[in-house]
């Protein structure tokens, strides 16, 4: 799947990695449903990355298998994108909003572009100028409000903390070993291979007689199929492909445009209310990712 002549400009690049946070951003929109069919937050886990391989292996079986062939030695890459990032920082994420409020979890995960930009300055030099600097504090501040971190009732705890921020850590290791396994391979094969590694790994957390129960009515197939299609395989390929053409600490700002979509879907959709604490933190986001164009 070659990339268009957009989508190698840098505006391209941007506009994939927005794609694939909105397309993150409407998760909630299918979890709801599907939590509310009677799966759990870890059975999610399992159909995205089961699914996801599935789905990724089905499709390029038949349109393009070079995507399968790498070298050994590189396949530590995709061991770090798909288990130390993608299954480890759901599981931790998951586990956090277990014993913390969901604010808490919430902010403590988008902790993850602080961390992106220190580690890429760190390994590959990449500049921590004023701007990227600003950005990142506007949108760590949009994702609090958005998050509703300083509406109070929040539940904190040591463990919870440090779970969150293991979230965060993990979630930023995608961005990371992304960058190594891109210069390599396509964007295509690092996203192929990512689902390799965390479908099979995902399977620890499988419960078979549950999952056969939530899943026997087709309504729960079609929540499913829309999870791994529209907010599982769809973002990671956009995501990927904008991580190959922009700064690995601007992508991960700029996807922290998802709680920003995650909210207005549940107004539109689940009528929640949106208060001014939650239109500010918009507005902040909005300008972080608009000032780093």
């Amino acid at each position: 799947m070659e990339m268009t002549e957009t989508e190698k400009s840098p505006r391209g690049a941007y506009a994939a990695i927005l794609a694939a946070a909105a397309l993150w951003g409407v998760i909630g929109l299918w979890n709801r449903n599907l939590m509310a069919g009677g799966l759990t937050p870890t059975d999610i886990v399992v159909v995205r990355n089961c699914g996801g391989m599935a789905l990724l292996l089905a499709v390029f079986a038949v349109r393009d298998r070079s995507v399968f062939r790498v070298r050994r030695e590189h396949l530590k890459y995709f061991l770090g994108t798909g288990v130390v990032s993608v299954l480890f920082f759901t599981m931790c994420y998951f586990t956090c909003q277990k014993i913390c409020s969901l604010a808490v979890a919430s902010i403590l995960l988008y902790t993850a572009p602080s961390f992106v930009v220190v580690l890429s300055a760190i390994l590959w030099k990449e500049p921590v100028t004023k701007k990227k600097l600003l950005a990142l504090a506007l949108t760590l501040t949009g994702c609090a409000l958005v998050c509703g971190v300083f509406a109070g009732d929040l539940s904190v705890t040591v463990p919870g903390i440090l779970l969150g921020l293991g979230a965060g850590f993990f979630y930023a290791l995608y961005s990371i070993f992304g960058r190594y396994a891109l210069a390599h391979y396509s964007s295509m094969t690092v996203t192929v291979w990512t689902f390799i590694f965390a479908g099979p790994a995902s399977l620890v957390l499988l419960r078979p007689a549950r999952m056969a129960q939530a899943l026997a009515a087709p309504r729960m197939w079609l929540l499913a199929a829309g999870l791994v299609v529209f907010s599982t395989v769809l973002p990671y390929i956009f995501y990927t492909r904008g991580l190959a053409r922009v700064e690995s600490g601007k992508a991960a700002i700029m996807a922290s445009l998802e709680p920003v979509v995650a909210s207005l879907a549940g107004v539109l959709v689940f009528g929640e209310p949106m208060g001014p604490a939650t239109v500010t933190g918009i507005l902040c986001v909005l300008a972080g990712v608009y000032i780093l164009r």
